[in-house]
């Protein structure tokens, strides 16, 4: 068997060892889908009538594609956390005794992550319909906005995993990951229009990928109301932008991981 099948293939073993906690912790499940449902009642009630979107679209419609963008990010976390739970409780040492590749561990715990996306994505979509958004494009364009978002997840649970590897247990990589993501996420267009933004602020916001995931989204569900973005090249190309971060991230992190994977188990 080749190297990239073998990590395939026990990759997809490790991700089904990581979902049966599904159904024997379902608590974990829980704390997942609440937080989604808990953003976009919030957004949508209690700021919906303070703020104002560009173009004819209203704040509840404009507003889902960016709590999808930082829900997805947000859940990318779980891929540290669970690799800095592992660790801690010496399961990582018994993967190393077994016959396995050794990036299984890291491509099983990003795969099953991707899962717990998915989930995310169709309870805040549900909530979304409810509290009043539409998709305006077609389904192929609404499929494309979906799987974007998942590819950004998947990309940013690598360098959550690389960063797992480094800290010596779950609380750190819980708090270091919402001290980088939480402004990564709010100094950004998810939640308010980027011509609230002034100066380098501005510029950071235009350049910020979780800003053009967002715009890609928005365009993708059709949920820009007739309005143009800014001039930056970034906010033109939103999608070809978010894209190019992706095969950055993962160019940059993936062999990261691994080798730090190797680095820690080879202790």
């Amino acid at each position: 068997m080749s190297t990239a099948v073998q990590a395939l293939t026990d990759g997809w073993v490790v991700a089904q060892r990581n979902l049966i906690k599904i159904k024997r912790v379902p608590e974990v499940l829980v704390f997942v889908l609440i937080s989604p449902i808990m953003f976009v009642l919030l957004f949508a009630f209690v700021f919906g009538g303070a703020i104002d979107p560009p173009g004819s679209v209203n704040y509840k419609e404009w507003l889902i594609a960016g709590i999808f963008a930082q829900t997805v990010v947000f859940g990318a976390t779980f891929t540290g956390a669970g690799l800095a739970e592992d660790m801690q409780k010496g399961i990582i040492d018994r993967f190393r005794s077994l016959p396995m590749s050794g990036s299984a561990v890291l491509v099983g715990r990003t795969t099953s992550d991707v899962v717990y996306n998915i989930l995310s994505l169709i309870i805040m979509a549900l909530t979304g319909l409810l509290v009043g958004w539409r998709i305006r494009e077609g389904i192929v364009d609404a499929i494309l906005g979906f799987a974007l978002l998942l590819l950004f997840a998947y990309a940013v649970s690598w360098v959550m995993a690389f960063v797992g590897m480094l800290v010596p247990s779950v609380e750190v990589i819980n708090n270091a990951s919402f001290i980088v993501i939480m402004p990564l996420t709010f100094v950004s267009n998810a939640f308010v229009p980027t011509e609230s933004f002034d100066g380098v602020l501005r510029t950071i916001v235009e350049w910020n990928p979780v800003s053009t995931l967002t715009q890609s989204s928005r365009e993708l569900f059709g949920n820009t109301g007739g309005f143009s973005p800014t001039d930056a090249w970034s906010m033109q190309n939103p999608v070809l932008y978010t894209l190019i971060w992706v095969a950055i991230i993962l160019v940059v992190f993936a062999p990261l991981a691994v080798r730090q994977y190797r680095l820690t188990t080879s202790k």
